[in-house]
Formats: structure tokens, sequence, C-alpha cells
């Protein structure tokens, strides 16, 4: 496509709507992309049918699957589907072979033995019946003779990177499929392993493509995207499960992992968070904004990837929107050199340098902590507390008792009882990891930066010290009777979340105790304050 200078992919999992892959898919080629990914997401939807999809719909890119194995598709069952895929999409697909998840593999009950042995077996039997020749894999029954005819060249990638499997790449393979969240320090190790493995058989490093998924999350600054990577569960495990090899290639020692790892097993996403360092992320994901992306990019081409092949973590519209504007810049950009800031962060080709300038001015960060504070606060859902308090105090103005003033104060109090609440349970959310920000209905302030926990818990004690001050005057006009229902008040709304230790949320007492805090009793408790009397009739409303 005209303008297009450089290589570049898009990847996907299996996951989600197979016609929103598709979509990707087109969009990807409408900007010019050289190809499209996608590889097996265990237990979620088949990479294939997404692959057959793509073919059959979107012209004029490849198609890299990528990876597969040969333990869950055996090899016969993969040269009888690229065939057929073939068909579909002549001289546009790519196979990449690994070795599959010994665990998932366990789980499945299939056995998982010499795994090299076992992909350098799939390649020779596949390119055997590819060029349509008979084959003996069990010498008991006649051979196999392939009966679908001879598909374009399919080139044959390896994804594993133990070094016999990089041996066996630069003796057999076509190209190598980097895994996500290697860093460009394993890039360069990987390609001269390569390197020396093909010159040893023969061959040179040009009959070999190397390619990669880059992890990629995309803000409005590189601040925001680390704040929310960082509290990505996803992320968080990825960290946890880098090799001692990788950590120390990057220039980080095991033991960081290490801690990250315990906190992800003990379900601490924020304590997990706050020990992911930005220099780790910088390593190992792409962060910031489409052109931090870009650049990053081009550190791992320069590092020796032919195709690099941008992935988002979070596979929403939007972040696939722009990771292909990444994508896009990459492809056509004449030049991708760091700016300054970003040449001090990344160091040369791609070494972490230390935690970037302040990006934004004063009032500007000002400004997003407000609609932090605003977002985080939910008023949205303050009807919740209006609506209850309101008919306690219509009650009190049909029994001809109505208080004008005490009525404020209930109606004050009770907002602010509730925007405290609202606080703490966003807190301990993203603690647990429940709210993510693909949760729908979840505020983002937390997951994205805005604000920090410390800043929180601030604006939730500055909520419940305002619901404390209301009802010390409640009870100093009304008397000791409302003291124990705003006690119960204060109680239920730390409490009602997953705020330790009685955590009513995980215990299914979530819903009954919001019914009968913000139900019967802020309509008893406004009659109460308002009238100075208790009322039957306002218990049962």
């Amino acid at each position: 496509m005209e303008g297009v200078v450089r290589r570049v992919g898009l990847g996907l999992a299996a996951r989600g709507e197979v016609r929103k892959a598709v979509e990707y898919a087109r969009q990807a080629a409408d900007l010019g992309l050289d190809s499209v990914w996608i590889h097996d997401s265990y237990f979620e939807r088949d990479a294939v049918t997404f692959l057959t999809a793509v073919a059959a719909e979107v012209p004029d890119i490849k198609i890299g699957a990528g990876a597969l194995n040969p333990y869950t598709r055996h090899p016969v069952v993969l040269a009888m589907t690229f065939s057929a895929l073939d068909d579909l999409a002549p001289g546009r697909f790519i196979l990449a072979l690994g070795s599959g998840l010994p665990l998932r593999l366990a789980q499945m009950g299939i056995d998982y033995g010499d795994t090299v042995a076992r992909v350098s077996e799939c390649i020779d039997i596949l390119r055997e019946l590819w060029a349509g020749r008979r084959l003996v894999l069990n010498p008991n029954v006649p051979p196999l003779q392939p009966m679908f005819p001879p598909p374009h060249r399919i080139p044959i990638y390896i994804a594993g990177y133990q070094p016999r499997f990089l041996e066996l790449c630069g003796r057999k393979a076509d190209g190598y499929l980097a895994r996500p969240a290697e860093s460009v320090q394993a890039v360069v190790q990987i390609r001269r392993r390569i390197e020396a493995a093909a010159r040893t058989a023969g061959r040179t490093l040009e009959q070999i493509q190397f390619a990669g998924y880059l992890l990629c999350l995309i803000d409005e600054s590189r601040r925001a995207a680390l704040n929310r990577a960082k509290r990505e569960p996803f992320v968080i495990y990825m960290v946890s499960v880098l090799s001692n090899l990788s950590l120390r290639r990057a220039g980080f020692p095991p033991e960081l992992r290490d801690q990250v790892a315990a906190a992800w097993r003990a379900e601490d996403y924020h304590r997990a968070a706050e020990l992911i360092p930005d220099e780790l992320l910088d390593a190992f994901i792409l962060c910031g904004t489409p052109e931090d992306v870009a650049r990053r990019a081009w550190q791992y081409h320069r590092a020796g990837m032919d195709l690099p092949i941008l992935q988002p973590i979070v596979q929403s519209e939007e972040q696939t929107r722009l990771v292909l504007e990444a994508a896009a810049i990459y492809s056509r950009a004449p030049r991708l050199e760091a700016e300054p800031a970003q040449a001090a962060v990344f160091g040369g080709v791609g070494v972490p340098a230390g935690p970037p300038a302040a990006e934004l001015s004063l009032p500007e960060r000002a400004r997003r902590k407000a609609a932090g504070i605003w977002e985080i606060l939910r008023p949205f859902s303050f009807t919740a507390s209006f609506i209850p308090i309101t008919a306690g105090g219509m009650l009190a103005l049909l029994d001809g008792r109505f208080n004008l003033p005490l009525f404020a104060a209930s109606l004050l109090g009770g907002l602010a009882l509730q925007a405290g609440t609202n606080v703490i349970n966003e807190i301990y959310d993203v603690r647990k990891g429940v709210d993510q920000i693909t949760s729908p209905r979840a505020s983002h302030a937390l997951l994205k930066g805005a604000l920090t926990e410390k800043e929180a818990f601030g604006v939730a004690f500055s909520a419940f010290a305002l619901a404390t001050l209301v009802g010390l005057y409640l009870v100093a006009v009304r008397g000791l009777p409302l003291l124990l229902l705003g006690l119960v008040g204060l109680a239920g709304g730390y409490f009602y979340t997953t705020a330790p230790p009685f955590e009513y949320k995980f215990r299914a007492l979530g819903v009954p105790l919001v019914f009968v805090l913000m139900g019967p009793l802020m309509v008893f408790g406004t009659y109460l304050a308002v009238t100075g009397e208790p009322s039957l009739l306002a218990l049962l409303v």
C-alpha cells in the first residue's frame, strides 16, 4: 500500500466475538498492515475458526496462526486444516508451531514428552503431506496418502524460546515467532542464537523471518498507560511468570518477580501493582500514547525483529483501535527515533533508565485530579440515598412536623455517608481485582491512575468525617437514639464492601445490607431526625 515503509502486524487472542476479530482484521488490511495473527487461548474459543473467518472475509492481508501446537492438533490434522485454509486464502497463511503450555495440556490429559522433537517431527510431516507424498507413521498399516491438493507454500515458524527450539529454528524453520513480553535484550540474544544455528546448518539469517508479539496498552499519556497496566490482572500475571533469564537479560533481579508473584497468588492486586516499577513494564510491555508505542516497536525492529506484531493487552474496541493507530504510525512514519524524554527513559536500544519527567502542567493535573474525585464519588448513584431520605422527610411533612434545617442536615449526612461508601468500595474492588479496566460500570479513577489509593482514602474519610459532624449535630438536637443509627450507618458503609475484616460482599450479604441501610433505616432515621420521634410507618415504608 502507498505510504507504507515498514511491515507490522496485529495480534489477537481467540476470545470474544468472531465477527469483531474479522472487523479488526479488515481495519488492519485497510491501514496497510502486513498481517493479522491469532493464537490459541486455552479453554476460550478455537483459533482456527477465527482464522477461517478472517480468510473468508478479509482479502489482501496475510494471516498468521501463531502459535498452534502438535499436541492438541495432530500434524496430519494440521496438514488437512491448512490445505483447506490455503484454498480460502491462497498463499496468505503462515503457521507458527509451539510446544503448548504443560499445565493446560495436563488439564486435558495430554502427555507432554520431548516437545522439541515433537515440533520437529510435525514440521517434517507437514512438508511431506503438503508435497503430496505418502507417509508411513505406523508400519503395521498401509501408508498415509494425502487426498488434498498440495497447497501454496506455507511458511512454518518456531514459537519456542528454549535453546533447543532456537537451534531447531535455525536449522529447519522459515521464521521465528517471539512470545509476548520479551525484552529488547532478549530479542538480540535470541536472534544471535538462531543465526549461529543457521550457519551450522548451512543457512543464512536472511532465510529466516523474525516476528514477535508486543503487548500494548495505550492511553492519553505514558503515565496514564503505565498506571493502567499495573492494575491489569493479566499484566500482573505476566510479570509473575517471567523467567529468571528474561529478568536478568533486562537487568532485574528475580526476587522482584517473586514478590509480585506472591501478591498475585494472594489476590492482592493493589500490592502487586505497587511492587511493579515503571522500568520493569517498559522492559517487557509497550505503554504510552500511540506515538510512544510506535517508537517502542521501532526499538524492537532495530534489535532485529523484522515483523513487530502489536497486540492489545485488553482486547476491547477502544484498545484495538488505538493499537491499530500505533501500527499505522509505525508502518508509515519515515523516522521513529525516540524523542529526548523517551531516549532518557528507554536508553538506547530499549534499555530502561529512570522515570519520565512530569508530562502535565499544574492546572491540567489539578483538573484531572478533580475529575478523578468526581468519578470515584459516583454521584449518579446518589439517588439511592436521596430517595429514602426524601421519603422520610415527606412522611414528616404529611404529619405536619417538617423541619427544613434538620431535613437538609439529614440529606447532607446521608449523601456524605454514601459518597464515602462508594470510594471505599472502589478501593477494595480494585485491590481484589473485581474492578478491571473493561468493567462497564466501574469507576476507572484508580485503574487509570487519576487518583492514588492514598488520595482515594483521603476522599473517603473526608466524606465519612462530614457525615460524622452532621450526625453529631443531629444527636445534639434530637438525642442519643440517633447516635446508634449513625454508628450503624458508618459501620455498614465501610464494611458493606470488600473492606476487611467482614467483607460482606463476598459473603452474599452485600445486597441485603444495602437494602436495610438505604431502605428502612434511612427513612426511619430521617423521620426521627426531623420530628424527634420514631415512626413505625417510616420503618415499613
